[in-house]
């Protein structure tokens, strides 16, 4: 019956009821919505489109954490007492994006035990989300990563959907999240595209097939 009550949550509707505390915000692709260093001082939650999380060493290397997408949560560090951002959020495609400040987000998972369960809920799964990539960046092939991340960035196997359209991203930020190279993600996605496991289409965004698990589940 909890599990049933989780699933028919709907966080989207109840944030619309928040007095206060929440500001909807448009934000262009390519903007940068905060920066690695910045006062954490916010949860924001994804109403539309995609947001390209990412850290910077010390030596100057970046790396990609994730892509996330309508429904999911970014900046919860805050929440923690994390002065300052570890890392930073990029849209990825316009997005529609909900600010709630730190203060607000506390007295709500407080006072609202549904909302509480979901976000912990939430939490835990994108904790095992990003337990997976590790194994999968440390025993799997570039080529299977790769198959691997476009099936996530689909939302493959999501609400019942087994193929989807993803905005334009570019092969550089891809071999970013695989961990290889550029020429030899050009070279994966044009395989890729000869097997019919994805197509191109107006402006550059992605249809990725059902078929591309094969790639995943193939040893």
């Amino acid at each position: 019956m909890a599990a049933e009550k989780l699933t028919e949550f709907d966080p989207k509707a109840f944030f619309s009821t928040i007095n206060g505390g929440r500001t909807i915000v448009a934000v262009p692709r390519r903007r940068t919505i905060f920066v690695q260093g910045d006062l954490s001082d916010a949860v924001f939650y994804i109403r539309k489109g995609k947001v390209k999380v990412t850290v910077v060493s010390k030596g100057g290397k970046g790396a990609i954490i994730g892509i996330l997408s309508e429904g999911d949560f970014f900046g919860e560090g805050c929440l923690t007492g994390q002065p300052l951002r570890l890392c930073s959020a990029t849209a990825v495609s316009d997005c529609s994006v909900m600010r709630i400040d730190k203060k607000s987000m506390v007295e709500v998972l407080h006072r609202q035990h549904a909302f509480s369960d979901m976000f912990v809920a939430y939490l835990l799964a994108r904790n095992v989300r990003y337990e997976a990539d590790l194994v999968d960046q440390l025993f799997n092939s570039s080529e299977k990563r790769l198959a691997r991340i476009l099936l996530l960035l689909a939302h493959f196997g999501k609400d019942g959907k087994s193929e989807s359209v993803i905005p334009k991203i570019g092969q550089e930020a891809l071999a970013e999240m695989v961990g290889t190279t550029r020429p030899r993600v050009s070279v994966f996605m044009n395989k890729f595209r000869k097997l019919g496991f994805i197509d191109y289409h107006a402006g550059g965004r992605l249809q990725v097939h059902s078929s591309l698990l094969s790639v995943v589940l193939h040893d």
